[in-house]
Order: C-alpha cells, then structure tokens, then sequence
C-alpha cells in the first residue's frame, strides 16, 4: 500500500518538474490573432489624403458621383473599387479611367475629386478674394499611346470656375459651370498649364461671364517628371494665380486676366482627366499626398 502511494508521489513531480522551465502554451486563436496583426508604415502603407470634403465623379453611369460621407469608405465601396483603390505597396490612392461617361460640356471621361468645402454641397465655393491653396505629390503610372506612338494627355490638377445662381439665370444658362481658370496636364512626361485669358479685355459685365468670352493660354515647365513622383502647389489670391513643380520650378500669373477672373466662384479638382475617345485608351495616376487649405 505505502509502495503505491510513493509510485504516485514520484509520477507527479516527475510530470511537474518536466514542465517547470516551459513557457505556456497559448490558446490557438491568440496564436492566429498574432499572425494577423499587420502595422502600419511597416508592413503596409496608406496615402495621406483626406477625403471628407471631396466628392468623386467615376466613368461609368450618368455619370456616377460618391459624395461624403459614403467617399470615406471607398476602400470597401463595391461602385469604387475599380476605379480609386489604396496601393498599399506604395502608400499612393490610385486613380484609374478609360473613356466612358462624361459630364455635362465635355466628351472626355475622369475619376477625379471636385472640392466641397461644405461636404455633400456644390453651392458652396471660394473666389481669389478669399484665397485657396492645393499641393499633391503624385505621378503617372500608365497611360495608352496614340496611333502615332506619342502618349496621351491627362489632366491631374484644376481650378474650375462656377457661376452663382443670379449669374446662371442672367446669362440665360441651364447649369452653373463656368470656365476652368487653370487645367494642369500631365503631357509626353512634361508639365503643362493651361490658364484662362480674355479674348476682349473691354469685355462688358455681362459677356464677361460667358464661356466663349475666355481662351487657353499655355505655358510648359522645363523639367521632365516622367513616370516618377512629383508634387504640385497651386495657390490662388487675390488677382494672382501661382503654380509651383517640385517646389523649385514656378509660373505665376498676376495681370489684368486674373484681376478680371475675380467675378467666379471656384472649386479645386484633383484626379485623372483622361483626354482621349479611343476605345483602348486609359489612365493610371497615383497620388501620396494631397491638400487644400483656405
């Protein structure tokens, strides 16, 4: 009998000394759960961009527009994930599009952010007065070639300009676009800007506010930027209009043109304005960083 009991003492402290050195074992899922975790800036990158008061028109619908809050959301909103998606190698927010649905006065397609200064509102805008400043950093993933082999164009920055309701109805139109101040293009791996003159500088107050009262006026940035990052600053005041490549290159514009644009409210664009209705033609543009201060 005492035997039995002094086998059974010496089978428990032979078990408990055997694990007296072990770490615990943890339960399966902590296991599974510490595999899982990812972090940020380590094991995966997200752009630097804000979206709570940007809009986004898409290629396809009427055309289709997602506004905030839903754009928030954009990295699991099925309507989106085609065309503006997290690449989370690079950090960037991708901005793909190819010919398909087209807003109003224009036969070119895009997936680009319109500015809302009030989320959800297009009514609520900012004139040169007031003073706006947009600066990205992005670059030009891909895009298609012409039948002569030159690339085509796309536009990645814009001040669009829009008339009040009293303007609208006193020049007897049925929306209340006005022209583009200023069109940034990405075109053969330069830089080109586009920015709206008179045609008449004696032009009345009236005639002053249509489209056809204003031409393009274009100016290139010497330096190449290719398919490699860059940034863009625009900055708007008061009859001044400046525009700055990598933050060493710049053109501004301060004359009678922009004393005049001043009638305007505008809006800040961003984005992927594909110009081009060739059926094979597309457009893939990345941006790590974008902002808006007024």
């Amino acid at each position: 009998m005492y035997k039995k009991i002094i086998y059974v003492i010496i089978a428990i402290s032979l078990l408990f000394g055997c694990n007296r050195n072990s770490e615990p074992t943890p339960p399966m899922d902590d296991m599974n759960m510490d595999l899982e975790m990812e972090v940020e800036g380590v094991d995966y990158f997200l752009p630097n961009i804000d979206l709570s008061n940007w809009k986004v028109t898409l290629p396809i619908g009427n055309p289709t527009e997602v506004e905030p809050p839903k754009i928030l959301e954009y990295a699991t909103n099925p309507i989106l994930k085609d065309f503006m998606y997290n690449d989370s190698i690079d950090g960037s927010l991708v901005f793909r599009t190819f010919p398909g649905s087209t807003t109003t006065n224009t036969t070119y397609s895009r997936t680009e952010l319109r500015e809302q200064m009030k989320p959800g509102s297009n009514s609520v805008n900012w004139k040169f007065d007031e003073g706006g400043r947009m600066k990205g950093k992005l670059k030009l993933e891909s895009i298609s070639k012409k039948s002569n082999g030159d690339y085509d164009r796309v536009i990645i920055m814009q001040i669009h300009g829009r008339l009040s309701n009293e303007q609208r109805d006193l020049i007897g139109e049925d929306d209340n676009n006005a022209p583009p101040i200023l069109k940034i293009y990405w075109n053969d791996n330069r830089v080109r800007v586009l920015r709206k003159v008179l045609k008449d500088l004696d032009v009345d107050d009236l005639e002053i506010l249509k489209t056809d009262a204003w031409t393009d006026e274009g100016q290139w940035f010497e330096q190449a930027v290719n398919f490699e990052p860059f940034t863009l600053e625009i900055i708007a005041s008061d009859s001044k209009l400046e525009v700055i490549l990598n933050d060493d290159e710049s053109m501004v514009f301060e004359d009678i043109h922009m004393e005049k644009w001043n009638v305007f409210e505008n809006y800040f664009k961003a984005g992927n304005y594909l110009i081009s209705t060739d059926e094979s033609a597309f457009s893939t543009i990345k941006f790590y960083e974008l902002e808006v201060k007024h």
